[in-house]
């Protein structure tokens, strides 16, 4: 089956063809099973677990792969037939011919090599958030899904959120005014973060070691230090806090303002041995006017930081939240994804009105974030689903990525790090910074043997 040349839009032109307006929906509504996407789902543990069940609803599983090996045996029961595996190239390799689409829901390091295989091999792709570890990747994926024509979606869900897609359009219509800052912070990391690794053991047989460092250097595994959830915290595996969380809980904002292409970032931290993340960051970011909004600083707040309850009017600020300050009011929401918003000020007055009016414009999600994914492959539309790599998130993780690179120049406790200055066309670190390679090696990564983007 090729979703390329679209089964979907073959049957209508042969319906109409035949029998002029035949009842086209009927033979659409009734799939048979042999009819149905084929996936492949890489990851299926954690986030992993809940992508490969939504890939089962809304098509077959036909293969899985994990580098753990008591997912696979659990993978075996949950669907029955799929074949395994514990390495990504040779699910393609053999596999290629019967799949359709992929999920890709591994530690952050691995998600570009993976995706960027799938894609050039025509294959739809939903990849977890952040689409990638470091920002060329980011770059990279965007062009090879507009490329080879496949639909993509980034798993930040809260995007199909109906009342967040009111938020942006209310923003963008000016509900607050012109947008002078944002804020957004969360109550990340929930693991462990700002230490040294451990010692090394051997390593335990449920698990391929060689295959979960995939593309990243050597090293030895370590004791509850990296699998199952632990690897966040890690330079060469995860992005932190900041990686885990703000393509959720910036994306609002993100939308509203084409919150694209910084000019610049700088940061604070509790240090860090450049092997391990910091314990908490603080993060600016200087975005420039456009030709439709003036510019504004964003700033990102992790480890247990917040802003002054002040700027929210009083309200004691939420665990993980984010606000946007217009000249008119500001827009604030206690929640990752926007789901909920109280405006404060004057802007607060004209919300109701301004709801009815923008209201029509806003795209329901009928079957949710991943639902929309599976309808964009059904409709053969590339940007169709709201985080597509092409238009959304390959842009949204270059400039959340850019953050790290103001949290590896600031490694001492406490003390404000270098200013990193950014060409973002040309994905270009500009000066002459007092770490130069170590920074662009988190734009340009470079793979272990046998592993390419």
């Amino acid at each position: 089956m090729n979703w390329k040349t679209h089964r979907r839009n073959f049957l209508k032109s042969t319906a109409v063809a035949g029998a002029g307006v035949l009842i086209v929906k009927d033979l659409l509504a009734n799939e048979s099973p042999n009819e149905k996407i084929a996936f492949a789902c890489v990851g299926i543990g954690g986030k992993g677990s809940s992508d490969s069940a939504d890939a089962a609803r809304f098509g077959q599983v036909v293969a899985v792969c994990d580098t753990n090996r008591n997912q696979l045996k659990g993978g075996e029961k949950r669907f029955p037939g799929a074949k395994l595996y514990e390495d990504y190239r040779v699910l393609f390799e053999e596999m290629g011919k019967s799949i359709d689409a992929v999920t890709v829901s591994t530690t952050d390091h691995m998600h570009a090599p993976i995706a960027s295989m799938a894609m050039r091999m025509g294959k739809h792709c939903f990849c977890q958030k952040p689409l990638t570890r470091t920002i060329s990747e980011a770059r990279k994926l965007a062009e090879l899904a507009k490329e080879n024509n496949v639909v993509t979606q980034m798993g930040n869900q809260g995007t199909a959120s109906t009342n967040s897609r009111e938020g942006v359009a209310l923003i963008r219509n000016g509900l607050v005014g012109e947008v002078k800052e944002v804020m957004v912070w969360t109550n990340r990391p929930i693991w462990p973060q700002g230490g040294e690794r451990g010692t090394p053991a051997e390593v335990p047989a449920y698990l391929n070691w060689e295959a979960w460092l995939g593309c990243a250097p050597q090293r030895p595994f370590v004791p509850g230090a990296y699998d199952p959830f632990a690897w966040r915290g890690w330079w060469d595996f995860g992005s932190g806090a900041l990686g885990d969380m703000a393509c959720h809980t910036a994306s609002v904002a993100y939308r509203a303002l084409d919150m694209k292409d910084p000019v610049s970032v700088q940061a604070t931290t509790s240090g860090h041995n450049y092997d391990s993340f910091p314990k908490w960051s603080t993060i600016e970011f200087e975005f420039p006017a456009t030709d439709w909004r003036p510019g504004f600083k964003f700033t990102w707040l992790d480890g247990g930081k917040r802003p002054d309850p002040e700027l929210l009017g009083g309200i004691q600020p939420a665990g993980s939240a984010f606000l946007l300050i217009g000249t008119k009011g500001t827009f604030y929401s206690p929640d990752d994804y926007g789901n909920t918003r109280t405006i404060i000020g004057a802007a607060k007055d004209d919300e109701a009105a301004l709801l009815e009016k923008v209201r029509p414009e806003v795209r329901v999600a009928q079957e949710g974030h991943f639902g929309e994914w599976v309808e964009g492959i059904k409709k053969n539309d590339p940007t169709f689903p709201m985080s597509n790599m092409i238009t959304q998130a390959g842009g949204l993780t270059e400039t959340i990525l850019l953050g790290n690179l103001a949290v590896w120049a600031a490694n001492k406790p406490e003390e404000l790090g270098e200013k990193v200055e950014w060409d973002a066309k040309n994905l270009k670190i500009l000066g002459n910074p007092q770490d130069r390679e170590r920074l662009e090696s988190l734009v340009f990564p470079k793979y272990r043997e046998g592993y390419t983007l």
